[in-house]
């Protein structure tokens, strides 16, 4: 009986051992073909990225590049004025980047020098078809500026010179710091164009009394800036002095003059880049000493005297008596009217004796447009 026993248990062991062996060297070379495989799919992934992919993006970066390339003229952008007049930049930051002035005084580049027109007011221009006459033609000769109140929303038609020419601006009060610091405003973002080469300031009050082209040469061909600036010994002059301004500002500089000026680019740089004589001013005069009649005139007598002729070329007429010049509305604008503001005047123009002694004239109503109009072809020159 025991062989029997034992031929099972070997019959048994026949049919497991031989399991045993086949299954593993299965599985083994499964694996081993999986691990192939896979070795196989990586270097192909490989040489993909290394060789297709690589070609697939070379050509974006060298897109990327090709603006820097294309920019071969790229002086123009800083000879080119702004776009946009409106900007984020603070009064620090904007006075910051007006002060700049090239050492080399000829321009590698066919300059035409500009008139620029600064408009400070609170909100309408309501000569401002006037305005249009008086510039019409002369594209390319003159910018626009207008400071006025920032809840003020301008509604010039596109084909007006004022269309969205308003530039930041803050709250001014006149006779107060705030009123000159518009004034710079106006002439760094004026500045900012550089072909604009003098800078005239205006209210929505005045009107120009010549034709452009007179007006145009009578600025370029003068050797003085327009700043009015003289010594009174009285009350409202010296009488405004305060003794804490020295020794930046003497009693003997204190000068006087109208806030109106036409300025040419080295008189207005040096107004925008004043940082000596504008807290003295902001913290020393103060009503009743009117910071917009003293601060220019007296920084001006100081640094450049010679460079200024101690006179405005805007006309008002002061007869009226009071703090505020006379103002013309439409039963004033007549021919006559306009000729006694043209005639009978004698001044010094680049030192010589003239009879031209006002190239503007403040202040006119509203309702004075329409005469004007009317006369101007005839009496102005224009229109």
């Amino acid at each position: 009986m025991q062989p029997r026993v034992s031929s099972l248990e070997e019959g048994k062991d026949a049919t497991i051992k031989p399991q045993g062996r086949v299954l593993p060297l299965n599985l083994i070379k499964f694996l081993l073909l999986f691990m192939a495989l896979g070795l196989v799919f990586s270097v192909i992934s490989m040489y993909t990225t290394r060789y297709l992919g690589t070609q697939n993006t070379l050509p974006s970066v060298h897109s990327g590049y090709l603006p820097c390339f294309k920019e071969s003229n790229n002086f123009q952008r800083w000879i080119r004025p702004p776009s946009n007049l409106m900007h984020s930049m603070t009064d620090e930051e904007l006075f910051w980047r007006a002060s700049f002035v090239p050492q080399l005084k000829k321009y590698p580049f066919k300059r035409v020098p500009k008139v620029a027109f600064m408009f400070l007011t609170k909100g309408p221009l309501p000569l401002s078809p006037l305005w249009d006459k008086f510039l019409e033609g002369h594209e390319g000769l003159y910018s626009i500026y207008i400071h006025s109140l920032p809840s003020y929303h301008a509604d010039s038609p596109p084909t007006s010179v004022f269309y969205r020419r308003q530039i930041p601006s803050k709250v001014s009060e006149w006779g107060k710091m705030s009123m000159c610091d518009a004034e710079r405003r106006l002439l760094a973002n004026a500045l900012l164009d550089i072909s604009n080469e003098w800078f005239v300031l205006v209210s929505e009050s005045c009107i120009p009394l010549f034709n452009f082209s007179i007006i145009y040469k009578y600025l370029f061909r003068s050797r003085y800036s327009f700043v009015g600036a003289f010594d009174d010994p009285g009350p409202h002059g010296r009488g405004r002095y305060n003794p804490n301004m020295v020794p930046e500002v003497n009693v003997t500089n204190w000068r006087k003059g109208a806030q109106w000026f036409e300025v040419n680019r080295k008189i207005a740089v040096s107004i925008v880049e004043d940082t000596k004589y504008y807290p003295k001013f902001n913290d020393f005069c103060r009503p009743a000493c009117y910071v917009d009649e003293h601060y220019f005139p007296t920084m001006l007598t100081i640094e450049a005297p010679q460079l200024i002729a101690n006179r405005t070329i805007t006309w008002v007429d002061w007869s009226r008596g009071g703090p505020h010049p006379g103002t013309f509305g439409k039963a004033d604008i007549t021919e006559a009217f306009i000729n006694r503001i043209l005639e009978d005047n004698t001044c010094l123009y680049n030192n010589q004796p003239t009879s031209i002694c006002f190239l503007f004239a403040r202040k006119f109503a509203p309702s004075a447009l329409e005469p004007l109009l009317e006369i101007a072809p005839k009496v102005l020159g224009y229109g």
